[in-house]
């Protein structure tokens, strides 16, 4: 998943061997290079690739050290100059393990998680109870990232992970052959891509979206103190959800009717409408059935 992997990683070996990110380059990821890398999943690149590089650049500063020590005018490239003719070797291969990550124990509710990423986020939203539509006026979301290493990566990913859940809690409908789609074929997946449900689009970013990171809060599980980024703030998006569902909670109030109903994600169009209990969806659905009628969807 998306952390801004590449730019930290050049932070990383930039702080490390004291020079200027302008002097790193990353190559394109490649089998003959790294055989059996592991997937940039579980926003745990950063912590993975970053300890790499470090432990690979130590290395390497650990060479270089004489020369500093001998040449302490030398800037960069004269000590690499120098460093090659005496035969000094500048190539490192790093290596970075999670602690612990055997000790899984779900048995006795012991997993191998060096920490937690963590966040909290409120939710503002408009709804048209003649249509189902529905607008976020505004989202505030504070995150705990450690002591950030890119806060505008890091930002940009909260924004990124959050628009991608309000995608999965309102839009991203799933439709299966079944009872009730007997036009599918059993057992047949029809909504196979964005050309069968929707997703998020500029407009329906949050008019207001606010984002902080939580301070002084180091790490010390994860390289210089910050934490994986990336997913998390998905978990942030049902602050939409619930926010949905308390406006039309509100309507139907409006309309004598404030005993408990189901709103089922992901809250569609179509589902906000037919839960916004009224006069319209009594004609409808009939009189027995508009307090609590489950739409089957978009299809």
């Amino acid at each position: 998943m998306g952390q801004g992997l590449h730019v930290k990683t050049i932070q990383v070996a930039s702080e490390i061997l004291q020079i200027d990110i302008n002097l790193i380059r990353i190559n394109e990821i490649a089998t003959d290079k790294i055989p059996n890398a592991s997937s940039t999943a579980g926003s745990a690149s950063s912590d993975l690739y970053g300890n790499a590089t470090k432990n690979a650049c130590q290395q390497i500063n650990e060479r270089l050290k004489p020369l500093r020590e001998e040449f302490p005018q030398y800037n960069w490239f004269e000590l690499i100059s120098t460093a090659y003719y005496r035969r000094i070797n500048l190539s490192a291969e790093g290596f970075y393990q999670t602690p612990h990550v055997t000790d899984v124990d779900f048995a006795n509710n012991f997993a191998s998680y060096p920490y937690f990423t963590t966040g909290c986020a409120c939710s503002e939203v408009e709804i048209d109870t003649l249509t189902g539509d529905f607008h976020i006026l505004r989202t505030d979301i504070l995150m705990d990232f450690g002591l950030s290493m890119n806060p505008n990566i890091d930002i940009g990913q909260i924004e990124g992970a959050f628009m991608q859940g309000v995608g999965m809690v309102t839009m991203e409908e799933i439709i299966w052959g079944d009872e009730k789609h007997k036009w599918l074929e059993p057992g047949c997946l029809f909504t196979q891509g964005p050309g069968t449900y929707k997703i998020p689009s500029f407009n329906d970013v949050p008019i207001d979206f606010r984002i902080s990171l939580f301070k002084n809060a180091p790490n010390p599980f994860a390289i210089f103190s910050s934490k994986g980024v990336g997913e998390p703030a998905i978990t942030l998006s049902t602050t939409i959800f619930f926010a949905i569902k308390k406006a039309i909670e509100s309507y139907r109030r409006d309309n004598g009717l404030s005993e408990y109903f189901v709103l089922n994600s992901p809250a569609t169009c179509e589902k906000i409408r037919m839960a916004c209990a009224d006069n319209f969806t009594k004609e409808a659905v009939g009189e027995e059935k508009y307090e609590h009628f489950q739409p089957n969807g978009s299809y």
